[in-house]
């Protein structure tokens, strides 16, 4: 329950740089590394002209845990209620042990032997 709680509240952000479409390097904790064609401009040709246009981009992907653990019994109704107490109560009782060990066969004696089969068949384990 602990790790459901923890994963549910941790964010995190890795950053990725890619080059021409092209991942290069992310990061979880620092800044992605740029790539040697950063500061190049490749050129692309359109039907009219010529145009520069940089071919590395960052992305960044940013995941925000909840922050809001705020548990308040005032809304629940009669039912969870219930269900809550019966469940606390017998998950408490899971862990309480027996006061003495209690013996269900100790009254009855074992039937009374007639005839040794074992011997009778001359079966033995060695």
């Amino acid at each position: 329950m602990a790790l459901v709680v923890l994963f549910s509240t941790f964010s995190f952000a890795v950053e990725q740089h890619y080059c021409c479409d092209v991942l290069v390097d992310f990061s979880f904790f620092g800044e992605a590394e740029s790539c040697d064609m950063d500061g190049q401009n490749m050129m692309y040709s359109d039907a009219s002209s010529l145009s520069k246009k940089d071919c590395c981009d960052d992305e960044l992907l940013a995941v925000d845990g909840q922050d809001k653990l705020n548990i308040s019994f005032e809304n629940l109704n009669f039912e969870q209620l219930q269900f809550f107490a019966s469940f606390v109560f017998s998950y408490l009782n899971l862990f309480e042990g027996l006061t003495e060990n209690i013996v269900s066969f100790s009254d009855y004696p074992p039937p009374l032997l007639v005839k040794d089969i074992l011997i009778l068949d001359q079966t033995f384990l060695i």
